[in-house]
């Protein structure tokens, strides 16, 4: 049987790309202007990113810890996403190993709101202070 990318792949897929490319241009294409996303947590990155230039200043914020993510599965519901990642980063002796689930709540065929679960929020806590890598 061939499987075939649906629209919500390719979204999910471009999502994570643009995060992972710093496409800042796509991402604004395939968001929403006022979309949120947050991250559980009580550390540098947590709490709810609101537009678009906030969810940038988010992804910046977090790609100066050099964290590497691993696209492993996009899932996808009748109208939303979920991708499957895997972060890693190490900073001295900090180091990160998490599972995470990004939902991407979906509208008109943009991302309208991004909601992160974790495997080890006290993990995330202790990677993400306020010293960058």
């Amino acid at each position: 049987m061939t499987m075939t990318a649906s629209p919500q792949v390719d979204l999910g897929t471009a999502f994570f790309w643009a995060l992972r490319t710093k496409n800042w241009a796509l991402l604004r294409e395939i968001m929403s202007p006022d979309a949120t996303w947050s991250l559980p947590g009580n550390n540098a990155i947590s709490g709810t990113a609101a537009g678009i230039d906030d969810v940038i200043a988010r992804a910046q914020l977090i790609g100066a810890y050099r964290m590497t993510s691993t696209l492993e599965r996009v899932l996808v519901s009748r109208d939303n996403i979920a991708l499957g990642l895997h972060a890693t980063a190490r900073c001295g002796e900090r180091v990160l190993d998490e599972h995470i689930a990004t939902v991407c709540t979906v509208r008109a065929g943009r991302i309208v709101q991004v909601e992160t679960y974790l495997d080890d929020l006290e993990g995330m806590n202790r990677f993400f202070t306020d010293e960058f890598c």
